[in-house]
C-alpha cells in the first residue's frame, strides 16, 4: 500500500512516500480502505517531535480518515465490512489502508458525502464537547469564538448556533471574518480590541461562554471579554504561547475556567480511556452526523490535495490560507471538489 512515512523527526518535507505492508488485522480492530484523511497543524508537530505524543519509528502520520470497511477482527460487534465510516486514529491515516480499534470507529449516514464527513471526529467533537459537556451552552446566551475560521473555530460557531446561542465570532482579517459570518456567526469582531467589541455588543455584560484556540494575549482579552459567572474554555495555543492566568480576576469575576482536550476521550490522554468513554462519543458523533444530514451543520473543505502533494497540503495549514478543514485524498475515490492548481 501507499503511504507516507516518519523515519526520524524533522520538518514536514521530510516525509517519505513509500509502499508499505498492510498492517495487520487485530481482533478488536476493522480495517478501513481509506478515502481522505486530514491535515492539520498537530499533524506537522507529530512530524516535528514537538507533539506530547511520541510514536514509535518509522510510522505513519493521520489522526482521522473516512473510508469504507474492508474487513473487522473476530471480536468487533458494532462494524461491519462495507460500511462507509469516519475514524479518530493514535496515527496511520496517511495510508491506503489502516486498522483502528472499534471504539472509535463510527458508521456514517448514507446521505452524508465522505468528504464532509472527514472534518466532523475531531474539529466538531471538539467543539461540541467542549460547549456541550464542559461549557455547558445555554440556548440565548452569548459565546465568543476565537479563531473563529479556523477548523475547530468554524465547528464551535455552528455548533454554538445550532444549541441556541447568540455567536460572537473573533478572527483576525476581514476575509476570516466573513468566512466565520457565512458559518452562522451573529456578529464578527476583529482580534485586536476584542475586549471593548464584545462589551459593547453585550451592554458591557461581557460574554457567558468563551471558546478560546489561539491563547496568548488573545486569552488575556478573552478574560476580560468574560461575564460574570461566566465560563472560559481553553482549546489550545495557536498563537504559540501560552498564557499565564492572572487567578484574581477568575475571583473577582466567578469566572469558572476549563481545560478540554478531546483527545483524552480517544484514547490520547495521559490514560488510554477510549473504552470507557466511547458510549458517550459514539453518541455525540451520531448526533454531529444527524445535525449535517438536516443541514444545521456545514462542514467546509477549502483544499483537498492528492497524497502525493502533501507538502502542498500543510503549506495550506501552515500559512493559514485554509478556511475550515484541508484534507489529502489517499484512495481512488472520486473527488466531487476540484484538486487545487
Amino acid at each position: 500500500m501507499r503511504a507516507l512515512v516518519c523515519h526520524a523527526f524533522g520538518p514536514w518535507e521530510s516525509l517519505r512516500l513509500e509502499q508499505r505492508p498492510a498492517p495487520a488485522l487485530r481482533e478488536d480492530a476493522v480495517r478501513i480502505a481509506v478515502a481522505y484523511s486530514s491535515v492539520s497543524f498537530a499533524a506537522g508537530l507529530l512530524v516535528a517531535g514537538r507533539y506530547q505524543r511520541k510514536p514509535p519509528f518509522p510510522f505513519i502520520p493521520g489522526t482521522e480518515c473516512v473510508g469504507t470497511v474492508i474487513e473487522v477482527g473476530s471480536r468487533v460487534e458494532r462494524i461491519r465490512p462495507g460500511m462507509r465510516v469516519a475514524a479518530t486514529l493514535d496515527w496511520g491515516g496517511y495510508a491506503e489502508q489502516v486498522v483502528v480499534g472499534e471504539h472509535t470507529v463510527y458508521p456514517l449516514p448514507d446521505a452524508l458525502e465522505l468528504r464532509s464527513a472527514m472534518h466532523l471526529p475531531l474539529s466538531y467533537g471538539t467543539a461540541y464537547g467542549a460547549l456541550v459537556w464542559r461549557a455547558q451552552l445555554q440556548p440565548g446566551e452569548t459565546l465568543l469564538v476565537t479563531g473563529a475560521a479556523g477548523g475547530v473555530g468554524s465547528a464551535a460557531v455552528q455548533i454554538g448556533r445550532a444549541l441556541g446561542a447568540r455567536v460572537i465570532a473573533a478572527a483576525s482579517s476581514e476575509d476570516k471574518r466573513a468566512f466565520a459570518r457565512a458559518q452562522g456567526a451573529h456578529e464578527v469582531i476583529d482580534t485586536a480590541g476584542l475586549r471593548d467589541e464584545v462589551r459593547r455588543l453585550t451592554h458591557g455584560r461581557g460574554a457567558e461562554v468563551i471558546f478560546d484556540p489561539v491563547g496568548g494575549p488573545v486569552f488575556d482579552e478573552c478574560l476580560r471579554a468574560c461575564a460574570q459567572h461566566g465560563r472560559l474554555v481553553v482549546i489550545g495555543f495557536a498563537q504559540g504561547q501560552v498564557q499565564q492566568i492572572p487567578a484574581n480576576l477568575l475571583l473577582v469575576k466567578n469566572i469558572a475556567l476549563h481545560g478540554f482536550s478531546f483527545g483524552a476521550h480517544i484514547g490520547w490522554g495521559i490514560a488510554d480511556e477510549r473504552a470507557e468513554r466511547a458510549p458517550r462519543v459514539q453518541t455525540m458523533m451520531q448526533t454531529l452526523f444527524d445535525w449535517t444530514c438536516a443541514g444545521r451543520l456545514q462542514p467546509h473543505v477549502s483544499h483537498c490535495f492528492p497524497l502525493e502533494r502533501y507538502v502542498e497540503a500543510m503549506a495550506a495549514v501552515q500559512s493559514r490560507a485554509s478556511r475550515g478543514k484541508v484534507v489529502l485524498q489517499v484512495g481512488a475515490t472520486p473527488a466531487s471538489l476540484p484538486m487545487p492548481g
